[in-house]
């Protein structure tokens, strides 16, 4: 029976049987079909596919910016897994030119992560496998647990020169609450021109432009008096020396580095990933 499920485009998708030859242009969904036991069908994957580490034999069609459009069409696939935020909107499309099954993935809270793998389960034809039913419930077990009362007030930068961080409409942040931190930048837009998100001049209308990576400076940093700052490695790889900067500007501020898989990464990862968080938030004194 043909299955037709729409993805985080609105894109309604048909798969008149479940998908056998897989290339997967995002690290998180690489790990999720793993996850349901289908990782047999997957064929190519991008260098940053690194987990689970059979992964690692696949073969490689690019990054997530520059895939190789012309192997992964050579690879046949009847299924393209990619994702919005990360792969290139360019390649994407000329992947569609070229007829190639694709579904697209955003989910920006953890709960719609494991919903996405829900719905991966389904177009893979195992959601009724039971270590897959179960992988799910404990997913949105995981998604629902909140905690009752606030940590540390957080500053979560995502990269370094320029400084960036997230405000409320990203699935950092979520990640970030169901750990017990609050980020001290959910508020805030970012803002167009560049002088306009670091001096406060003039902006531009976004338009259709993201504004959920506000761009900052130090000194905003320091007005929002973060008690915490958390620093994964990944998508920038800060450094011991990258939080000896930082905590010159915020002397009083606990310092905790992280895995940005932990923190970014959705789907199956967050079901063991917002719990260590949780842990280490935890565990400071």
């Amino acid at each position: 029976m043909a299955l037709r499920v729409f993805d985080d485009r609105k894109r309604e998708v048909l798969f008149l049987r479940p998908p056998q030859r897989i290339v997967s242009l995002v690290p998180s969904d690489t790990l999720n079909v793993f996850a349901l036991g289908a990782g047999g069908r997957l064929v190519g994957r991008t260098r940053y596919c690194v987990e689970p580490e059979e992964a690692q034999g696949l073969p490689v069609v690019g990054g997530t910016k520059d895939a190789d459009v012309e192997a992964i069409a050579e690879l046949h696939p009847d299924l393209v897994l990619a994702n919005q935020e990360e792969n290139s909107r360019a390649h994407i499309e000329r992947l569609a030119q070229l007829q190639l099954q694709i579904f697209i993935s955003f989910p920006k809270r953890v709960g719609e992560g494991i919903a996405h793998l829900a719905r991966l389960a389904r177009i893979l034809g195992v959601e009724s496998e039971p270590g897959v039913v179960e992988l799910l419930r404990r997913g949105y077990r995981a998604a629902a647990h909140r905690p009752s009362s606030t940590l540390f007030r957080t500053f979560v930068p995502i990269w370094m020169e320029p400084l960036m961080t997230v405000n409320a409409e990203t699935f950092i942040h979520d990640a970030l609450a169901l750990a017990g931190g609050e980020n001290v930048f959910a508020d805030r837009a970012r803002r167009y021109p560049l002088m306009a998100d670091l001096r406060g001049e003039p902006a531009n209308p976004a338009g259709e432009r993201d504004t959920r990576y506000p761009r900052v400076t130090l000194d905003e940093v320091r007005e929002r008096a973060p008690e915490l700052l958390l620093l994964p490695d990944e998508p920038h790889p800060f450094t011991e020396e990258d939080a000896a900067k930082l905590q010159r500007a915020l002397p009083s501020a606990r310092v905790l580095f992280c895995s940005g898989r932990d923190l970014c990464w959705y789907g199956v990862r967050s079901i063991e990933g917002i719990a260590r968080l949780r842990a280490q938030l935890a565990a400071l004194p």
